[in-house]
């Protein structure tokens, strides 16, 4: 069944007492229906069709089911059993009637999924006790059901804001800390990754490394080729250092203009050199076209490798202006190599 049948079963009042007898027997209906006109809350329908009885308990919603045992088309236990198999009439109680006290047809009857058991025509005051006590357990049970679901969307509502909400506050973390243009992270995060990888490494008694790195000639290329193609570059440039930096916990960064940096933690120098070196034959690889130093030239990158240990220096600040010596060695060296400024140089 769909979501609004079941929404409008559930719609049935939770006041009115609401039964559905199931007979053949019209004398039979009828006695019932005397027993029980006395009583203003309890509202009385009924079905002398057993191949229409689950149809009927589907239009009318009952809170109880009195269901005779010996009917034509259908047997009384059938039906039981084809109340319990519908998504709408499975919880519904159902008194099953019998013409005789047999202990084997009662047995059989609560195999079948019945919830009590009358020889009819039963007492009339024990069949309205009877009738009252199941349908008021059924409409309790169903108000936890209905209780109990609506918790369950609302908790269900509640993790799926939380869950857009984090997105969101991820999304915005991640703008925060990116570079507009390249999509790497930016000056600001650069700041903070390195101090917590400085007192990481300080904490842990290991090095780390820094690469600063510097695209050749980029104001000639500018003038040259105009600032949108300058943008261009240097979008291509981050994507190689991407392509590059790929070691969990390193940070390749923005560090302002045409300059980069790329934060190495427990890393050594010899292992940053690999990584500058890949670097640099990966932005030379790209084969940008540029005018200087010779008009058949091309982009490419000077790059400043230091390396330190916190346990050298409590300055962090010393690894980035050592980083810079080696980029300044790099361009005096012709550009488009690896600079190193060793720290017992100092």
């Amino acid at each position: 069944m769909n979501e609004l049948q079941l929404q409008e079963f559930s719609e049935a009042s939770e006041e009115t007492v609401i039964i559905l007898i199931v007979d053949d027997q019209q004398m039979i209906v009828e006695a019932v229906r005397r027993q029980l006109a006395s009583e203003s809350d309890l509202e009385f329908h009924y079905c002398t069709d057993s191949t229409q009885a689950v149809k009927e308990a589907v239009r009318v919603k009952p809170t109880v089911i009195l269901q005779d045992m010996i009917m034509p088309g259908i047997d009384g236990l059938s039906l039981i059993q084809e109340y319990r198999k519908n998504e709408l009439t499975s919880g519904i109680p159902i008194i099953a009637l019998s013409v005789k006290e047999d202990p084997k047809v009662k047995s059989r009857a609560f195999e079948a999924g019945a919830d009590d058991y009358l020889v009819k025509l039963p007492d009339p005051i024990e069949l309205i006790a009877r009738i009252r006590s199941h349908s008021r357990s059924f409409v309790t049970a169903r108000k936890l059901n209905y209780a109990y679901r609506a918790l369950r969307v609302s908790q269900q509502q509640l993790l799926d804001t939380n869950l857009t909400l984090q997105r969101a506050m991820g999304e915005l973390k991640r703008l925060a800390n990116s570079d507009g243009l390249t999509d790497l992270a930016n000056r600001r995060h650069f700041d903070e990754f390195l101090q917590a990888e400085w007192q990481s490494a300080s904490k842990a008694g290991i090095e780390i490394s820094l690469l600063m790195v510097d695209v050749d000639f980029f104001k000639l290329f500018n003038d040259s080729f105009g600032h949108q193609a300058g943008d261009d570059t240097l979008k291509q440039v981050a994507g190689a250092m991407r392509n590059t930096v790929t070691g969990e916990g390193f940070l390749p960064a923005r560090y302002g203009g045409e300059e980069f940096a790329v934060i190495l933690p427990a890393t050594s120098s010899a292992d940053a050199m690999v990584i500058a070196e890949n670097l640099r034959e990966r932005v030379e690889a790209l084969k940008i076209p540029n005018h200087s130093p010779k008009p058949e030239s091309v982009v490419t990158v000077s790059i400043g490798l230091a390396t330190l240990s916190p346990n050298q220096t409590n300055d962090r600040k010393m690894l980035i202006e050592l980083a810079d010596k080696g980029l300044y060695l790099a361009k005096r060296g012709g550009r488009n190599r690896v600079g190193v400024h060793p720290a017992d140089d100092e």
